[in-house]
């Protein structure tokens, strides 16, 4: 994907990529969503067994069913938890009103709900990656009454 405000973001910010996205959220909240959306690996993973994200809740419901066979690959995983991460948050950002996406100084996406509170998604989808737990629904379901 093309995405032009991060080669200029990146040049003024000299090239350090949490600067790029911090900048980025605040001028373009919608191409950093769009971006942080993208999961390619978490969708062809759940399309190999018939599961095609639809960016809902329920298919953050169906992600908690499938069996965890990226569990296999070591390698693979942590890729495979951070995209889950990643797609929680989008879920959430486009789902639950008054959530957005926030970048941590560290370069850390999380997800900041209308009542303050920081979700990082991206841990709550490692862990779901490697051990099943959070479940993806539960962890949205908890912003969702927020």
């Amino acid at each position: 994907m093309n995405i032009p405000f991060l080669d200029n973001w990146r040049k003024r910010q000299g090239g350090t990529q949490s600067g790029t996205l911090a900048a980025a959220v605040e001028t373009d909240p919608d191409g950093v969503a769009e971006l942080l959306a993208e999961c390619e690996l978490l969708r062809v993973r759940a399309g190999q067994q018939g599961l095609e994200l639809d960016d809902t809740s329920a298919s953050l419901a169906a992600l908690d069913q499938l069996p965890p066979r990226w569990r296999d690959d070591p390698e693979e995983l942590p890729w495979l938890g951070n995209d889950a991460g990643l797609y929680l948050g989008s879920v959430i950002v486009r789902t639950v009103p008054g959530a957005a996406w926030d970048i941590w100084p560290s370069g850390q996406p999380v997800v900041r709900l209308e009542s303050g509170r920081e979700i990082d998604v991206v841990a709550a989808g490692l862990d779901w990656a490697m051990a099943g737990s959070p479940e993806l629904s539960q962890v949205y379901a908890e912003s969702a009454e927020n």
